[in-house]
């Protein structure tokens, strides 16, 4: 824990006696601020141990009164798949970029693509991608997607060969603001990958931006209804 939420939760301290309720509020406020990353529950709860005997009852309640106090404001708490984090809203995405000297990162249709194509028929062979694709997955592609932490090999398929099977982490959810995969959209609302680039935060550039692909023509993805599933939660 840095400084910040230490200082918080030391100020925090004498008034729980008075109004437990709202030092673990002040706690679990500086704990989400400084943390560049979601936080479990259960983080949370060890956070507030210097404040006495606290129960999941009150630590929820805490976190309510706090999501209903930001619920004005520019940015919210938002529970993922990682835990609880504070985010922008969407409506001020735009603003924030403005003020960033970098330009945020963008992604190709074809690595959209076969990000796509993982979350919704996980776990997957890397042969089926390029089957449902109709052209080769580059191996940079693949090693973006892990670089970035959306996608993580689970196994391998028992037949010849045994390849890699390919499924999305809880990163990729976090980075989507969703808890599971079943809040995705339906593969029936699903129009083009420009449509959940853009609910994503996403850019698109052409495919010749990234990394080259092996020849061949893309087609527009079809996958099958019942393909749809929620590997997210074989990672607990």
């Amino acid at each position: 824990m840095n400084d910040q939420a230490e200082k918080a939760l030391a100020e925090a301290a004498p008034d729980s006696d008075h109004d437990p309720l709202r030092a673990v509020e002040l706690a679990v406020e500086a704990v989400l601020f400084a943390a560049a990353e979601p936080v479990p529950a259960r983080d949370l709860k060890a956070a507030c141990e210097e404040l006495g005997e606290i129960d999941q009852a009150l630590l929820e309640q805490a976190i309510g009164h706090l999501q209903e106090r930001y619920s004005d404001r520019a940015i919210e708490l938002v529970r993922t798949a990682g835990g609880y984090r504070f985010r922008v809203r969407a409506r001020f995405s735009a603003t924030v970029q403005a003020a960033q000297p970098e330009r945020p990162s963008r992604l190709s249709r074809a690595l959209l693509e076969t990000l796509a194509i993982i979350a919704y028929r996980q776990p997957v062979t890397r042969a089926e991608i390029e089957s449902v694709r109709g052209v080769a997955v580059s191996s940079g592609i693949m090693r973006t997607l892990q670089e970035r932490e959306w996608v993580r090999v689970v196994g391998h398929k028992e037949v010849p060969g045994r390849p890699a099977l390919y499924a999305t982490t809880r990163g990729f959810l976090d980075d989507l603001g969703l808890k599971r995969l079943e809040e995705l959209p339906s593969l029936d609302q699903i129009r083009d990958l420009a449509d959940v680039a853009s609910d994503a935060g996403l850019s698109l550039t052409p495919p010749d931006t990234e990394e080259a692909e092996a020849p061949g023509t893309s087609r527009r993805l079809d996958f099958d209804a019942d393909a749809e599933g929620d590997f997210a939660d074989r990672e607990a």
